[in-house]
């Protein structure tokens, strides 16, 4: 399997939630909830935000690696702690709170936890000349 399209894809979503996230966290929180108590919901969010936006950053610099066996090993477990951890969290907010954007969200994050996992598990294979 090519890892490529995967680490873009990967890539892309997650500077976008990023880059929103670290720019944008009041905005996003009045779209969740119209009253937040607390200072530091929005500082929590840019935190959240450069944690998406460093994930993405080497998915889009190890684009070029094949991930699996030895070396892309430490990157496909990182994804695949961050998909799979998730997409649980996501599936519980999506059953207490039946919404559409956490439906969006579990189901993207449950196809990376897959894809990551089927990198994470298997060797990739030599290409013959």
């Amino acid at each position: 399997m090519t890892t490529r399209p995967v680490l873009i894809a990967s890539a892309f979503t997650l500077g976008i939630l990023g880059i929103t996230l670290t720019f944008f966290p009041q905005e996003v929180l009045h779209s969740f909830t119209q009253n937040y108590d607390s200072q530091f919901a929005p500082i929590t969010l840019q935190l959240m935000g450069a944690l998406y936006f460093g994930f993405a950053m080497i998915n889009w610099t190890a684009k070029g690696t094949l991930i699996g066996g030895i070396y892309g090993r430490p990157i496909a477990l990182g994804n695949l702690a961050h998909y799979a951890i998730g997409a649980l969290g996501l599936l519980k907010a999506y059953t207490s709170d039946i919404n559409t954007v956490f439906l969006v969200m579990t189901i993207y994050y449950s196809l990376f936890a897959m894809l990551f996992g089927y990198l994470f598990t298997t060797h990739p294979a030599k290409k013959e000349s």
